[in-house]
């Protein structure tokens, strides 16, 4: 069975490059019928948030991409990996070491001066001395003196690694006993019976003493994918301004989770010439196999366009219920599903989208002076009134149909154009001169509040 994981650390926000990671894992767990798993790694107590923390859960619900499983927490997992931290020194795979400031300092100076990698030179590997006094040992896993370590990686392929030129005995636990990233996430994955870790290529260098660690505890070892960063147009690591934000900053801006989640998918994978996934398309497609070996450009027009499709396309009740977390709140509004209808095609974003439809919901409190200025004046102003006129005569108007007759019937009547009314109408339902179609708005504002926008907009202009 295929299990995955996503393991964030809590010292800041969910980036859109992690949530990339995290729809990668979630997707090829589902598809291959497994397990995806949610891991905290909170082991830096120092620099956690449980605001940070909590954040990145807030995130997962919100995309909605569901983990299976209790959230692992590693903050409360020391007691295991002190275990193995112990088996590892009882089995002499693993041995304190009494190097000191001054020791450590004096080897890197006479290394560098070499024109040599600083690296631990191993004093304290096979030691059975008297430990000196004042010394806290740190705990070193005895890694391979010489030869190779590969992998074949998803996405890279085989990948090797000259142990001489990238190992020593690396540090697994503190002096305080405190263990260490690499040495804790091998532990997790492991317990957590992870076959397939998906990751940023950012940790490709972390591989190899993992599988250090891996050996010397008798761990199958996990396939792994190391996927290409996300850079900016100019191809450079990605900055909160160029969209290396909070993933809920997006929610913020009026992004839908679908189209970001179908906007991330893209960045380093692709099928065919599609462009617009739903999460089951996602599933039923994804293979963390045909990820790009290349790192993906982050596109800002791109992803508004996508977001444009989702709105345009998503069910109508599905968009009333969005606008509400945006301040719009149409539960009790008789022509919700034809406002939204009305304005699903014209909205970038859900900010926008919310913003349109309080305009119309809402009696304009006051009017663009612009449109006002080139709109209205004495003839348009006589034509709008007489437009209300027939409205009030003419009994309670319902549809787009209803207030376009009338309107014909008034400017044919009158030897005037559609343009001559249906600016000022625009001004007196919306406060301004951009609106969706004048006649389908009259429609959705109803026929009392449409003689009573026109009547405020005429009383302000005697």
């Amino acid at each position: 069975m295929v299990v995955t994981r996503f393991a964030p650390s809590p010292t800041g926000y969910l980036h859109i490059g992690g949530l990339r990671t995290a729809l990668y894992s979630y997707l090829w767990a589902r598809k291959c019928g497994g397990k995806f798993l949610l891991r905290i790694e909170d082991t830096d107590l120092k620099r956690n948030s449980k605001e940070a923390a909590d954040a990145i859960v807030e995130a997962f619900k919100w995309v909605g991409l569901s983990h299976d499983e209790e959230i692992y927490y590693q903050s409360l997992r020391f007691d295991i990996y002190k275990k193995y931290v112990q088996q590892l020194l009882d089995e002499g795979k693993a041995y304190y070491c009494y190097m000191s400031t001054q020791e450590k300092e004096e080897l890197y100076e006479k290394q560098k001066a070499n024109k040599e990698r600083t690296r631990y030179d191993g004093r304290y590997r096979d030691f059975n001395g008297t430990p000196p006094a004042g010394v806290e040992p740190v705990v070193r896993i005895k890694a391979p003196l010489s030869g190779e370590i590969s992998f074949v990686d998803g996405v890279k392929g085989e990948v090797k690694f000259n142990v001489q030129d990238l190992l020593d005995d690396f540090v697994i636990a503190r002096a305080d006993g405190t263990p260490l990233y690499n040495f804790v996430v091998t532990i997790d994955d492991a317990l957590m019976g992870v076959t397939d870790v998906i990751r940023g290529d950012d940790h490709l260098s972390n591989t190899p003493k993992q599988m250090v660690i891996y050996e010397a505890l008798g761990f199958k070892i996990p396939k792994f994918y190391h996927v290409p960063m996300i850079l900016n147009p100019q191809g450079k690591k990605l900055s909160k301004r160029d969209g290396a934000m909070d993933v809920m900053e997006y929610k913020k801006m009026g992004y839908l989770p679908e189209a970001l989640l179908n906007f991330l998918i893209r960045l380093g994978w692709s099928h065919g010439d599609q462009e617009i996934f739903s999460l089951s398309e996602m599933q039923e497609f994804f293979d963390p196999n045909d990820i790009n070996k290349s790192a993906s450009a982050y596109n800002a027009q791109k992803l508004e366009w996508i977001n444009t499709q989702y709105i345009k396309s998503l069910p109508t009740k599905r968009l009333i219920d969005v606008l509400k977390e945006y301040g719009t709140d149409l539960s009790e509004f008789e022509k919700a599903e034809d406002l939204v209808n009305l304005l699903k095609d014209r909205a970038k974003d859900m900010n926008e989208f919310s913003l349109m439809a309080s305009s119309i919901l809402n009696t304009p409190k006051e009017y663009d002076e612009q449109a006002v200025t080139k709109f209205l004046n004495k003839e348009s102003l006589e034509l709008l009134s007489a437009y209300n006129e027939v409205l009030k005569a003419s009994g309670d108007l319902i549809s787009t149909q209803d207030f376009e007759i009338k309107a014909k019937e008034l400017l044919e009547m009158q030897g005037k154009k559609l343009k001559d009314l249906a600016q000022p109408i625009r001004i007196a339902m919306v406060g301004n001169a951009v609106s969706p179609s004048v006649f389908d708005v009259l429609s959705v504002v109803g026929y009392k509040n449409v003689i009573q926008r026109i009547d405020n907009l005429l009383d302000r202009s005697k």
